[in-house]
């Protein structure tokens, strides 16, 4: 009988005795032995991994720490480059604008500081204006866009009419341009002159740009409940829950947070257009920049409302990068 038959022995040829491992004496039952030990941890290492310290403490390899400090050296001569390139170029265009011929004339029509300070007060009080109207028609040009996209997703045939309705609605609204539409809304209802119709001009273009950027909010909610997978709906619709409560708990939950960024795109682009009203009459931060171009010829008047404008489309733009970017990370791209 050879070693490996006799009773009582391993196969490594140690007695079973209890508290012995398999291979190796210094480990017990579940610790390797310390050679393996050690040489799993150099390998680790080896690799650029992390390892263990005396105490059991995370710590990371020479070869981790190298590439992090490489990695923030590259960072910061990217930064120190790409803020040079900058001033040098804003430099340059400075330079270039200030010494051309007409410069002086351009100073004073544009960028005059007398004007600027005499014209603030009222444009930024028309600003006010443009605000209301967004955070007004902010809210239900989404809850128009939501309905109308999901009418569209409807399919059953006695809800055809509908169906066509909203897309009528859809191809029509995208097709005319926003101005025209606030030119059709705020002359051509108080014409009609039907008992309820509103008359005040700031409603009539809020209903106006409502109606116009309903149509592309309504595609693009679209565009995110038909990127939902049809499994979701098939596996919502087998634990039970009706067509509605899928639509409700499964699809908009998901589809609404995959168009966020392009929500906030139309909703810059909504800040912007406000002041497309100021055609109708309402005194908003365009209309007040006419009256002061009107009365003095120069044209700071329209630098105050583009800043104004710039200072608040600017940080929602750079929000909506953020999640973006966010979004991106969090599928893996």
């Amino acid at each position: 009988m050879s070693e490996f038959d006799e009773p009582g022995k391993t196969a490594a040829g140690k007695s079973g005795e209890p508290g012995k491992a398999a291979v190796g004496e210094p480990g017990g039952p579940g610790k390797p032995a310390s050679g393996e030990f050690g040489r799993v941890g150099q390998a680790v290492g080896e690799f650029g991994g992390s390892g263990t310290g005396a105490a059991g403490a995370w710590v990371k390899s020479e070869r981790q720490v190298e590439r992090e400090r490489v990695r923030r050296s590259h960072a910061r001569r990217s930064a120190s480059i790409a803020t040079v390139s900058t001033i040098v170029f804003i430099v340059l265009v400075v330079s270039i604008v200030t010494n051309s011929p007409g410069w002086p004339r351009v100073q004073e029509t544009f960028f005059n500081p007398d004007e600027f300070v005499k014209a603030l007060p009222d444009v930024l009080k028309g600003f006010l204006l443009n605000i209301k109207i967004f955070l007004i028609a902010e809210p239900l040009i989404l809850v128009v866009g939501l309905l109308v996209a999901l009418a569209r997703g409807i399919t059953k045939p006695a809800f055809f009419p509908i169906r066509a309705l909203a897309t009528l609605y859809t191809d029509v609204f995208r097709g005319v341009p926003t101005i025209l539409v606030i030119y059709l809304i705020g002359f051509g209802l108080p014409a009609l002159r039907l008992q309820g119709i509103p008359t005040d001009l700031v409603t009539l273009a809020i209903i106006a740009l409502t109606l116009s950027y309903g149509a592309y909010v309504a595609e693009v909610f679209r565009s995110g409940i038909e990127s939902i997978h049809p499994s979701q709906v098939a596996a919502a619709r087998s634990l039970g829950l009706s067509h509605i409560k899928t639509v409700r708990f499964v699809v908009l939950p998901q589809a609404t947070r995959r168009v966020v960024p392009p929500l906030l795109n139309d909703f810059v682009s909504l800040q912007k257009d406000t002041a497309l009203v100021s055609t109708i009459g309402p005194l908003e931060a365009l209309r007040q920049a006419q009256i002061h171009v009107a009365s003095t010829f120069n044209y700071t008047p329209y630098l105050v409302a583009a800043l104004l404008f710039i200072l608040l489309t600017i940080p929602l733009a750079r929000f909506t990068d953020h999640l973006a970017a966010r979004t991106r990370r969090r599928r893996g791209a």
